[in-house]
């Protein structure tokens, strides 16, 4: 198991305050502030949730996602294009590993530049998850 929660750093609460993180053991935990009294929340559950809500917007788009990933990475051959889409149809078996091993500090970093972040409530609660969205169409449509 991690020693710190998946998303550390990434986490507020409803009041647009960082979330801390700390341990109870060997347990990594979120720590809200509520009204002083600081709450020690088990990141795992709430961890797990986020994982399961971005797999989510997986669903449906394996295929155009290894695509991407494969052009991305350079290798554009069918043996690779359908490993990645198995990957990514199969994703929630790639929670746990997640959850091991964590992610790398340089990548909670990009993603807080983006823009993303889990707004939590005093007791661990998801409220909402922000997500940076596409650039706006500079075609002008939706205007």
């Amino acid at each position: 198991m991690s020693d710190e929660p998946l998303f550390k750093g990434l986490v507020i609460d409803e009041f647009d305050q960082p979330v801390g993180i700390a341990k109870i053991g060997n347990e990594p935990c979120y720590v809200i502030n509520d009204a002083g009294f600081m709450r020690h929340v088990p990141s795992r559950p709430i961890d797990l949730e986020i994982l399961r809500a971005l797999g989510g917007q997986i669903a449906g788009n394996e295929e155009l996602i290894a695509d991407q990933a494969a052009k991305m990475m350079g290798q554009e051959d069918l043996f690779t294009h359908a490993i990645l889409e198995n990957q990514l149809k199969n994703i929630e078996k790639q929670y746990e590993m997640m959850l091991e091993m964590g992610i790398p500090e340089n990548t909670r970093a990009y993603l807080g530049m983006l823009g993303f972040r889990v707004v939590i409530d005093v007791h661990g609660e998801i409220i909402r998850i922000d997500q940076p969205s596409a650039p706006p169409d500079s075609s002008g449509e939706g205007d």
